[in-house]
């Protein structure tokens, strides 16, 4: 189904305006079913849209800056500023977490009745299906595209699913069973399992911050090509990769016969760099040439202390 969609729609920005725009009907939906039903649950359902429409505004801001070329002050271009979106939205659903969890603490020595369930959970429902839709198609587009600001937000809208999930299962409950402190103690247990999700968020983007290596199949794809080169007159050596949002980098050495002429090393060297950017796309290689007899020096002892 997803490949029905025309490509033109499924690019990042589009993508998070869609979110900002569910979002706001979702955050409608999940507070009239509060409204109706003053279910301290369904109010920690309608906190957490209000998380999900803030960060799908953030995210569409620091898509579009990633989106712009190198500059001058920029000239690795701007990619990483995704992670800024993840890191971000882990801030606001740990803050909406701990808001849970006061209000609901509240509520648990406390318990109020709850109104109007059919109508709460049928609302509760309709903003489910429409978070886990879009979800759906922005994993696919995440994985094109390589973002991982469009990845925190599908997954920020799949545990919003499963936090609608699990707020009807428990207004259900106390629907059926008459316990009213079970409303509160099922939304604890939502904000425990937002908790995780936000600090796994946190955590990812500060690994891209800090300039983690590719991933380990994209590597694989790399020694892959550099084995089709790699005989008895060329070896490569010193391979260090890096993460730049949808960018990747890879650097090396290329050692090569010193009787080489400039010319030939240049365009062996320019067939290695074209077969990497094929073989892994959005990579950009970074090819040293040194002679066979000649090795590269580093971490200085001067430069450690």
């Amino acid at each position: 189904m997803i490949d029905s969609i025309p490509k033109r729609f499924l690019t990042p920005q589009r993508l998070l305006w869609t979110s900002v725009v569910v979002a706001i009907i979702t955050i409608t939906l999940k507070t009239l079913a509060w409204v109706i039903t003053d279910s301290v649950g369904l109010l920690s359902d309608a906190m957490e849209s209000l998380v999900n429409l803030a960060s799908a505004i953030f995210a569409l801001a620091m898509v579009t800056i990633a989106s712009r070329p190198a500059d001058e002050d920029h000239p690795y271009g701007h990619h990483k500023a995704e992670y800024f979106s993840s890191g971000f939205e882990g801030i606001l659903i740990i803050a909406a977490a701990m808001g849970i969890i006061w209000a609901a603490g509240h509520r648990l020595f406390d318990p109020q009745p709850i109104q109007e369930v059919g109508w709460g959970l049928a609302l509760s429902v309709v903003s489910s299906a429409l978070n886990g839709g879009l979800a759906w198609i922005m994993f696919g587009a995440a994985k094109t595209h390589r973002s991982i600001a469009l990845e925190a937000d599908a997954k920020h809208l799949v545990t919003d699913v499963w936090t609608s999930v699990g707020v009807v299962i428990g207004v259900a409950a106390v629907a059926m069973t008459g316990w009213l402190w079970l409303d509160a103690l099922v939304a604890i247990g939502v904000a425990l399992n937002i908790l995780k999700e936000g600090f796994h968020l946190i955590w990812r983007s500060s690994q891209g911050l800090m300039d983690e290596a590719v991933e380990p199949e994209v590597m694989s794809q790399i020694q892959a090509t550099l084995e089709e080169f790699d005989h008895h007159t060329i070896r490569f050596d010193h391979v260090t990769t890096r993460r730049s949002g949808q960018r990747r980098f890879v650097d090396m050495h290329m050692h090569m016969p010193a009787s080489w002429t400039l010319g030939r090393a240049a365009a062996v060297r320019a067939s290695v760099e074209q077969a990497l950017m094929s073989a892994v796309p959005g990579l950009r290689a970074t090819i040293q040439l040194l002679p066979t007899d000649v090795e590269a020096h580093f971490d200085d002892v001067k430069d450690l202390i």
